[in-house]
């Protein structure tokens, strides 16, 4: 069998509410997703959602391979961009052709790809998150409420700019969450807005009358050091990882002994989550893959490792012409029997995009005083 094309397809994902973090927000939220289907000789196909960056520029690293060493050729792209580097946006390219890679080889082998990764259990723990700075407290608890409804009980509230509102939040969403259990794990997401002793500051504003799980992503994401001396200054755990784009951008944290929890982004790939959980668990550190309804082959990698916490589930539904052999159940995802990763598209269904993560309003542009406000009270100046 060898690789002798691939398409790309991009659908929309309608979120049925307004998303973002404190970087910015899109209302009535419709986003992009990208869709990579890699074609063999023989027909069958592997899909990967995720990223289209270089996808034609990493092709010829598979053109005419056998689909089967998805190790090798995961190297092999890597190797097909040395001299530019795989970081950055290249890495999602790579990793979404990594994603229908293992879908391939799941499908030729007859198997759900959590059996051919060596899973055991088809259940992956996960916890809610909603994206939500936009969502006002009603919303913010009828979010949290439905998957409570689904026997969840953690979930993780973006905030960093105003430690009252954030508490008051965080109380919502542990009343939604608390139907389950008298201790929802509360985290709370700053998405790198501030330096060291801002997140000292507020995180232990917040640890005075909540307790936190984690905090996740407080200071830039290259900033070793000071996720460590943050570690060691508040009770929460200090999370993550998920915008570092290879196994090698997280040995300085890993040196500095930064992160508590190692977070994976799940558009990196199923290869980059697994060689990363392995890294983790010989440093004794659980691993978290981030943005699963991004790709949800991540969550089949999960079942496999021995140091997976729990996984981020951000929505109940899937973008249009798209359907996931996986159900949101007992407090996490219950993976299905359909062969490969369980994931169909209908290229009939499939819509254009709509506005996408990079909406000039959105979250995915940062504000040039991030890091630099005096008064951290909700207010801009």
């Amino acid at each position: 069998m060898k690789i002798t094309g691939f398409r790309l397809l991009t659908t929309r994902h309608d979120w049925g509410r307004s998303i973002g973090d404190v970087n910015g927000h899109i209302r009535a939220a419709v986003t992009d997703v990208p869709v990579v289907i890699l074609e063999t000789d023989e027909g069958v196909e592997g899909v990967g959602i995720g990223s289209h960056a270089d996808v034609a520029r990493l092709f010829p690293a598979l053109e005419g391979e056998d689909p089967r060493a998805v190790s090798s050729l995961f190297d092999r792209m890597l190797a097909q961009v040395f001299k530019s580097g795989h970081a950055g946006a290249t890495y999602g390219g790579v990793a979404t052709l990594d994603a229908a890679l293992w879908d391939l080889k799941a499908k030729l082998a007859g198997e759900p790809l959590w059996r051919l990764l060596g899973g055991r259990d088809r259940f992956v723990p996960g916890y809610a998150s909603g994206l939500d700075i936009a969502l006002d407290d009603g919303e913010l608890s009828a979010f949290y409420e439905d998957f409570a409804n689904r026997g969840y009980v953690a979930g993780k509230l973006k905030g960093g700019v105003d430690p009252l509102a954030d508490l008051r939040r965080l109380r919502v969403m542990q009343a939604a969450l608390g139907r389950n259990t008298p201790n929802p794990g509360l985290m709370l997401d700053a998405n790198e807005s501030w330096q060291v002793k801002q997140a000292v500051r507020y995180v232990s504003a917040i640890e005075a009358e909540v307790d936190l799980l984690w905090v996740e992503e407080p200071l830039r994401r290259w900033d070793a050091l000071g996720h460590a001396r943050l570690s060691a200054a508040v009770r929460a755990a200090v999370a993550t990882g998920e915008n570092l784009t290879g196994v090698d951008q997280f040995r300085p944290l890993f040196d500095a002994g930064a992160p508590d929890v190692v977070q994976a982004g799940a558009i990196w790939g199923v290869t980059h989550v697994l060689r990363l959980a392995y890294a983790a668990d010989a440093r004794n550190l659980p691993v978290s893959p981030v943005g699963y309804n991004a790709n949800p082959a991540v969550a089949a990698a999960m079942t496999a490792v021995p140091n997976h916490l729990t996984t981020e589930v951000q929505s109940l539904r899937w973008a249009h012409g798209m359907s996931v052999d996986q159900e949101f159940a007992d407090g996490g995802i219950v993976l299905g029997d359909a062969i490969g990763s369980g994931i169909s598209i209908d290229e009939s269904a499939i819509v254009d995009a709509g506005r996408g993560w990079a909406d000039p309003a959105g979250p995915h542009m940062r504000p040039s005083r991030a890091g630099l406000r005096v008064v951290l009270d909700g207010v801009e100046r």
